[in-house]
């Protein structure tokens, strides 16, 4: 049996792929804070330049929230500083409840908004937006039916 080798001609060849130039895609600036409240958390990303709604995980906040309550408490930090209409707003909620994740989102907006512009700190500092709320939920001791309630005693 004989072997036979086949030469590979130029053509036959892998070429090195050319490098195709990218036009830069120009930098989105924006302010990114992070709010928290009990166990929700909260990313925001604040967007000068954009169409100016608020999202929340992808959904439009109103639909996300449903109830009127929890709306007006994510938009209150905006509307306090009169630039409701002025952002694009991406927030990323997780954990705790609606409740929580609501003013953890207005937590972060604030913080967002004095990272735009130190002079609204006074303001939101004295509305009490800026603070975070640490009070959590204790934990259930063993022995007892949840953080301090005891099991009803009986004498006999």
């Amino acid at each position: 049996m004989e072997k036979t080798t086949i030469k590979k001609t130029d053509k036959e060849k892998p070429q090195k792929n050319k490098t195709i130039k990218k036009e830069p895609i120009p930098a989105v600036r924006y302010f990114e804070a992070v709010g928290r409240r009990k166990t929700a958390i909260a990313r925001i990303r604040l967007f000068t330049q954009g169409d100016k709604t608020i999202l929340v995980n992808n959904k439009p906040y109103k639909e996300y929230f449903p109830i009127l309550e929890l709306q007006q408490i994510i938009i209150s930090a905006l509307d306090k500083m009169k630039s409701l209409d002025k952002f694009k707003i991406i927030v990323k909620v997780k954990g705790g409840g609606f409740h929580a994740q609501a003013e953890a989102i207005r937590h972060g907006i604030s913080r967002a908004l004095v990272e735009f512009n130190p002079d609204f700190r006074k303001r939101l500092r004295r509305v009490g937006y800026l603070t975070r709320d640490s009070r959590v939920r204790e934990r259930k001791k063993f022995g007892l039916k949840r953080a301090r309630r005891a099991p009803q005693w009986q004498k006999r």
